[in-house]
């Protein structure tokens, strides 16, 4: 099954844009979590029960991971084997290096470990990409483009005057023949830059993150969020993961999504 057919089937399963960023912060970890020696499988396991009919995939961030060292690891690896089959997985790596090292990665997250989608910083060319998705149609890279942060335009410059590094990687990327799909993580928090990205990159799905804590621009990834073949991955990580402190951390975490879920189809509805 090629990558867009998985999500586009998760999304009509669910009804549903929303993807829960899994990424477990040892100060915020609910009391009831704290009493275990290694806390992150099983908070993950109960978000990932509270919610698996809400969502359209899950993104856990390895940076979230690493901070617990090998035990981390361990539970990003066994947390990724929990999520259900049909839900997509979208690894939050942010990796980006010459051909042969991305080749690596790629056989780890995607032929081990089996996750469906990773994210990738372009920086080096299309060595970051081609070893990853050149030959593999059921996977998906989402290439930074414009992101969230406050600091992105440093580098990234502006997408509404077609200059700076954002643009040139949808421009360029745009030209490469791969057989899995090539998409875009472009942030909420620039929603007229997010409309000139979905003219740019008509055919490419979009991971929108920025909506939740950072404020996006929901009706603007409704809007310029949808391709061709399916809807946008619109990600939400703390506002829903950490919605509680208390034993009732995994109940709140589900009303958290499922009214995310709701505003962001009012929005389907509207736009």
């Amino acid at each position: 099954m090629l990558y867009l057919e998985k999500l586009l089937a998760a999304q009509q399963r669910n009804n549903s844009w929303l993807c829960i960023g899994l990424d477990p912060q040892p100060e915020k970890l609910p009391l009831p979590c704290q009493k275990w020696d290694e806390p992150v499988l099983p908070f993950n396991q109960a978000i990932i029960e509270a919610t698996a009919d809400l969502v359209c995939a899950y993104k856990p961030n390895l940076g979230f991971y690493w901070q617990w060292g090998a035990a981390g690891i361990i539970a990003l690896e066994r947390t990724i084997a929990y999520i259900p089959e049909h839900i997509p997985i979208i690894l939050d790596c942010k990796t980006g290096d010459i051909g042969h090292t991305q080749a690596a990665w790629a056989r780890g997250l995607f032929d081990l470990w089996g996750v469906d989608a990773i994210t990738v910083n372009p920086y080096v060319g299309a060595e970051a990409v081609l070893p990853m998705v050149g030959a593999r149609p059921d996977k998906a890279v989402y290439l930074l483009a414009r992101t969230s942060n406050p600091s992105g335009p440093d580098f990234q410059g502006d997408l509404r005057a077609g200059q700076g590094l954002a643009a040139e990687v949808i421009r360029q990327s745009r030209q490469w023949d791969t057989a899995g799909h090539v998409g875009y993580v472009v942030g909420a928090t620039y929603p007229e830059e997010l409309a000139v990205a979905r003219e740019m990159a008509p055919q490419a799905n979009f991971l929108i993150p920025g909506i939740g804590a950072q404020g996006g621009d929901l009706s603007a990834a409704v809007r310029y969020g949808p391709d061709a073949v399916a809807g946008p991955v619109i990600n939400a990580s703390r506002a829903v993961i950490f919605a509680s402190a208390g034993a009732d951390f995994a109940t709140a975490a589900r009303a958290a999504a499922e009214e995310l879920r709701q505003t962001i189809n009012i929005n389907r509805r509207l736009s």
